[in-house]
């Protein structure tokens, strides 16, 4: 796994320690970041979380939505699944979250989709991505750390949609799995770590229907100094579990070798930091600007179980707009 640059996690620790309010964003490579005080970001990174925002969404003209996805060939998708599989299989992962790119053809843009998008968190870095995401990395309140985890999607105008999700066994393999990775994650930072919450239901609405996603909650309590050290914090947890896999380390060099693209911002971090308490989000359902069109990417979690049609069908259902 590659390292954050030890000047980012000074400068996080530093205004940590004035509680001067701050964001940051990190790639999942680690080889990109940027930590701005807040009124550094406009208005080229426009951002908004549950509790806070930098911008005012605008009322755009309505005008009708073309989207045209192209998605990334099947026998690229196959060929990168079957290298994941036999890695699985000789016991280097045993979950392992392959994403690839879809070309989208739209007429929307992404300054148009960062005001329209209902999203619990939204992120615009100005001719580079939009970012609508539904995951929460971590949240830090009151001396706790608390993660959310999701894994397990499934469309939710099917008849049974949640009872379908959470029996399927290779849904709750895959999320018994990031659930006992994320609880070890945050047991290095972090003391009385406990599962509150296990397989709840999270209903999104989108331009293409609406979908369900299963979550589950970790908490544990943080050091009493720990807003002074949030750069070391964030620098051991990343990657975010939930988008790499486990064993962590192992499972990232089979990414490298499987994806062969950059994900670059994709599965990154957001994260703001208000003087008090951190909240944050992992960089899915994001949108990139590659001169004329756009790249959509997106993907899941593989395990021993998975089957490569349904988890080439997956991807291609997350590349939406939660624009309705």
């Amino acid at each position: 796994m590659h390292s954050i640059e030890k000047d980012i996690v000074l400068k996080m620790n530093e205004l940590g320690k004035r509680k001067q309010p701050f964001v940051f964003l990190f790639d999942f490579e680690c080889q990109r970041a940027k930590v701005l005080e807040w009124d550094e970001c406009a208005p080229k990174l426009l951002w908004r979380t549950p509790q806070h925002a930098n911008f005012s969404r605008e009322k755009l003209p309505h005008h009708p939505v073309s989207w045209h996805v192209e998605p990334v060939k099947h026998e690229r998708y196959q060929q990168a699944f079957e290298l994941v599989q036999q890695h699985i299989h000789g016991g280097d992962s045993y979950l392992l979250n392959l994403t690839m790119p879809s070309r989208v053809d739209t007429n929307l843009t992404l300054e148009e989709i960062a005001h329209k998008s209902n999203s619990p968190y939204l992120v615009y870095l100005k001719d580079e991505f939009v970012c609508f995401s539904p995951e929460i990395f971590v949240r830090i309140e009151n001396g706790r750390i608390s993660s959310y985890p999701m894994k397990g999607t499934i469309d939710a105008s099917l008849p049974n949609a949640e009872t379908l999700l959470k029996t399927n066994r290779k849904e709750r393999a895959e999320h018994h799995t990031i659930v006992d990775l994320i609880r070890n994650d945050l047991s290095r930072v972090a003391e009385q770590v406990e599962v509150k919450r296990f397989c709840y239901m999270d209903e999104i609405n989108s331009n293409r229907g609406k979908l369900l996603q299963m979550s589950s909650e970790i908490t544990g309590k943080l050091p009493a100094d720990y807003n002074d050290h949030l750069g070391d914090l964030f620098a051991g947890l990343l990657p975010a579990g939930s988008i790499s896999g486990a064993p962590k380390k192992k499972t990232v060099e089979i990414i490298e070798a499987a994806e062969q693209y950059e994900r670059g911002w994709y599965t990154g971090i957001f994260g703001v930091f208000d003087g008090e308490n951190v909240d944050s989000c992992v960089l899915i359902r994001y949108l990139e600007q590659n001169g004329g069109h756009f790249t959509f990417k997106s993907g899941g979690g593989i395990t021993h179980l998975s089957q490569c049609e349904e988890e080439y069908e997956e991807l291609i259902n997350k590349v939406y707009v939660p624009i309705t």
